[in-house]
């Protein structure tokens, strides 16, 4: 990965992957019925992009190309999904690619209506404008006095052809002929804005939404009004009516209350109270189906189906978010697949990496006064008859801890909330809020809040610190308080962190006072205390490695080893509060975020930092998976998480730090699909002069031993050949097998038999080599006699290096005189071997080499003085080189047992 100015994603080691938890905006849904599969389908405006889900299973179909810029308005038809961002809108098809773009409107569009080959658009100018979908081109533009009749509502009217109706914030309709530019008919209204137009099941009659909360069932061809309905909610936001026999109509509210009345007996039959927790951006019944299809600015889209016997709608699919921005993201368990994450809007969910479909919600955290701590659950709860449990939610959840160990046994998540000195438990496996909360015994102030708490890994006990400095360990089966430390407080100030080392040895404790305080687990003594040069805002222990992180008020980042309890490292650079930190799986990098809107990965070992990038909104908090895959974050008003890919494990990463003059770019946080990549000119992509390619010299040092990459199987045997030949000598010469003719002959007689083919007694050509080849010298003998001229000797090598065990025999024994060679080249031969050893590469075949030129020819090496030299030379040679390799074996042995010794 190169970062220069032709990069794409400002950021060396992450790039924008995909975002989670996002399924519906506060722009109202829109309902289509494919009549090749027979099958409706929903489609939710996610920020730049839209999902299209199946509304059998509700089980996302396709998400959309992002738009430039977040959806404003959103309708379909039965071929295309129309979306608006501000001035402009585009046709998509396949529920994804763009077909058509439609620009003519000088303000933001907030109305748009499938009519047959043509669109209509109208902007908050109130200037409507009628489109032909595949020319792109204008039909017609309506402007409209927005002080007089400024646009509202939008409908195209069952069977009437070529007429559009328009509601108007003042309160009054108008009946259009849009093909002949025609006003009809004027509706004087009830002089309340509309604020919804939707066409009922019988001709002619329109229901009528107001921002009185009144809906107004009307005759527009007679102009009468047939009935009226009043919801005390505020003003209307969406209506529907069952089309499957039931003359009932529902209405939104912006409180999330749905309205369902009964157009025969005139009279309201049901409420369904908090369908959404926000305003009810859309709903819709499905066509002759006894299901309600709703979505929500609560991130939120619920099916519910009408089976009761009084007509009310229960929940029977959904898709859900968090409905307010997160306070807390941590992976659960060590697969990489699972995001916890609590939110502000008081509940716990589960997100999973791999399908939306293993996504689930712990719920909140109901804490009902007339209860004791410690014995709450769900099925009391039912028991005791609480339907409403609005009064007894828990606050948001701030910080929590999760350990998957014991979660089959009991629970294995502790959670404090915002305000509060009780601790919720929860149950991950079950999905629901646990058994217990902790709290001190005798603590009753109302001033003291849970500030930190931690899970020993074992799953057993819960380390818990409060605001008063008190630290509390809990048992987490049975919710017993099981001691704290120091006496009557741990620290003078808040608790800021606590964390237990992987053995249940140490706990470390950070005080507000600016101390770090090192206590025995088990009897709660206190081991060791310093002092910090500012008061901590978090802390982070990374487990497997001992290295403790700590964010200081003072904006920068201190490293701890527990083991030696010294700092080890200190960081600085962020121009705001630090607010979360994550460590890689292995420990080497170190990735905070802050208010500064920065993200930086900071480098451990070398103590520098790597990677730095910016984004729009700050990020609260940073997670990173244990695989080492993704880092997710959450940032400030936003309701997903979002993941990043870690580049370093598909590409090449220049690791190098930055300067100090280093500024990052602001990158844009991903959609709800893959990040596409964009395709880039070859005018456009300048080399980067930050990467340099890496090319590993032949030896590193010389004064170490290079070993070759060759397979042991080219040297290691090459003194047992003989031995290897033997075992493999066939017990007999093997046979050449009889070739049969295409047709077999068979003897002529009342039983058929086949012919004997006949023997072959040609005389057997001669299997004697002729000696006139074996007396040519091969290549490796030139290349040794060219050796004695220029004393190089690297082409001879590389010439035994491609041959195998027996051709390398062979070359070694024809370098006797006896098989046509000669002393020079004996001689030439030692001489490399002496030349392999000076460089020290190579260091294995240089004495493999070596001992099978010893085995071959050493009754003849004495008799002949000049090689008698050079055998002495190299004897000296590799008697230094042994006692040179044997100095370094001792001293990396006395390493080794200097380090079991203090391990030990």
């Amino acid at each position: 990965m190169e970062r220069g100015p032709g990069e794409r994603t400002a950021s060396a080691l992450f790039a924008g992957f995909r975002a989670l938890g996002l399924f519906s905006s506060d722009i109202p849904h829109a309902v289509r019925f494919s009549a090749l599969k027979r099958r409706f389908y929903v489609t939710t405006c996610v920020g730049k992009s839209f999902h299209t889900y199946d509304v059998q299973k509700l089980s996302l179909v396709a998400v959309s190309n992002s738009l430039p810029q977040d959806i404003c308005c959103m309708a379909a038809d039965g071929r295309l999904v129309f979306a608006a961002y501000g001035n402009v809108f585009s046709a998509f098809a396949r529920n994804k690619e763009v077909v058509h773009t439609f620009k003519g409107h000088k303000a933001e569009i907030h109305l748009l209506q499938p009519f047959g080959d043509h669109v209509i658009s109208v902007d908050t100018d109130s200037v409507l404008i009628i489109w032909h979908i595949y020319s792109e081109e204008e039909y017609l533009q309506l402007p409209f006095d927005k002080s007089v009749f400024k646009i509202s509502a939008i409908l195209h009217p069952s069977t009437y052809l070529n007429k559009i109706l328009l509601g108007s914030e003042q309160g009054s309709l108008q009946l259009w002929n849009v093909k002949s530019n025609k006003l009809l008919y004027t509706f004087a209204g009830w002089k309340v804005g509309v604020t919804a137009l939707q066409q009922a099941p019988a001709v002619d009659v329109v229901a009528v939404g107001l921002m009185s909360g009144q809906v107004i069932i009307h005759n527009i061809k007679f102009d009468e009004t047939l009935m009226k309905f009043r919801q005390d909610w505020g003003p209307i936001t969406s209506i529907s009516f069952r089309t499957d026999g039931h003359p009932v109509m529902a209405a939104g509210s912006p409180c999330g209350h749905i309205g369902l009345w009964d157009l025969e007996d005139k009279k309201l039959i049901n409420q369904m109270r908090n369908a959404h927790s926000t305003a009810i951006a859309g709903l819709t019944f499905l066509h002759r189906e006894p299901l309600l299809v709703t979505n929500g600015a609560d991130n939120a889209l619920r099916i519910w189906i009408f089976d009761g016997p009084a007509g009310e709608g229960r929940l029977l699919r959904f898709r859900m978010g968090h409905s307010a921005p997160l306070t807390r993201i941590r992976y659960y368990g060590q697969n990489g697949q699972q995001i916890l994450s609590a939110s502000q809007d008081g509940t716990l969910q589960s997100f999973s990496t791999v399908h939306e479909k293993f996504n689930k919600s712990l719920g909140h955290a109901i804490f009902p006064s007339h209860l004791t701590p410690g014995l709450i659950n769900k099925k009391r709860v039912k028991r005791k008859g609480l339907q409403n449990t609005m009064s007894v939610r828990l606050p948001p959840v701030t910080e929590f801890a999760a350990e998957e160990a014991r979660e089959s046994d009991w629970d294995g998540i502790v959670a404090c909330h915002q305000g509060k000195l009780s601790c919720s438990t929860w149950n991950y496996q079950r999905s629901t809020i646990g058994a217990h909360f902790l709290r001190p015994a005798g603590l009753k102030t109302d001033s003291t809040t849970a500030t930190a708490v931690d899970i020993t890994s074992c799953g057993n006990f819960a380390v818990i610190g409060l605001s008063s400095g008190a630290v509390d360990v809990y048992n987490m089966q049975s919710g017993i308080h099981r001691g704290s430390f120091g006496r009557d407080q741990a620290h003078k100030g808040s608790v800021r962190g606590v964390a237990v080392d992987g053995l249940n040895q140490l706990t470390i404790t950070a005080g507000s006072e600016g101390v770090l305080k090192f206590w025995n687990f088990k009897n709660k003594v206190l081991i060791h205390s310093m002092s910090l040069d500012s008061s901590p805002k978090l802390m982070l222990l990374h487990r497997d490695s001992g290295i403790l992180g700590l964010a200081l008020d003072d904006f920068s980042i201190s490293v701890l080893d527990i083991e030696t309890r010294k700092i080890v490292r200190e960081f600085s650079g962020h121009q705001g509060q630090i607010n979360d930190m994550t460590f890689s799986p292995d420990g080497r990098w170190l990735i905070s975020a802050s208010m500064d809107c920065s993200i930086r990965t900071w480098d451990l070992p070398s103590g520098c930092l790597i990677d730095s990038f910016l984004l729009d909104s700050a990020p609260l908090n940073v997670t990173m998976s244990p695989t080492g895959d993704f880092l997710a974050t959450s940032h400030v008003d936003h309701l997903g998480v979002y993941l990043w890919s870690n580049i370093s494990l598909y590409s090449v990463v220049s690791l190098r730090p930055l300067p100090t003059d280093y500024v990052p770019s602001v990158v844009m946080l991903p959609g709800t699909c893959q990040t596409q990549d964009v395709e880039l000119s070859e005018e456009t992509v300048e080399p980067s002069e930050e990467m340099i390619e890496y090319d590993s010299p032949e030896q590193l040092n010389e004064q170490l031993v290079t070993l070759s990459l060759l397979p042991e199987s080219r040297w290691k045997n090459l003194l047992n050949l003989d031995v290897i030949k033997k075992k493999n000598k066939p017990k007999e010469p093997p046979k050449v097998p009889k070739s049969a003719p295409f047709f077999i002959p068979t003897i002529p007689g009342l039983v058929p038999r086949y012919a004997a083919p006949e023997q072959n007694n040609d005389p057997q050509q001669s299997k004697v080599v002729n000696l006139g080849i074996l007396a040519q010298k091969s290549d490796f003998c030139l290349k040794l006699e060219e050796g004695l001229v220029n004393n190089k000797y690297e082409a001879a090598v590389n010439l035994l290096k491609e041959l195998g065990p027996s051709g390398i025999e062979t070359e070694l024994r024809s370098l006797s005189p006896d098989c046509g060679g000669s002393v020079g080249i004996m001689k030439s031969f030692l001489k490399m071997i002496g030349t392999m050893l000076d460089r020290k590469r190579d260091f294995e075949l240089a004495q493999a080499y070596l001992a099978l030129f010893l085995k071959l020819h050493l009754k003849m090496l004495p008799s002949e003085p000049v090689l008698l030299e050079e055998m002495t030379k190299l004897s000296s040679q590799l008697e230094e080189n042994w006692i040179h390799l044997q100095l370094l074996f001792n001293q990396s042995l006395c390493v080794l047992n200097y380090i079991k010794s203090a391990l030990l």
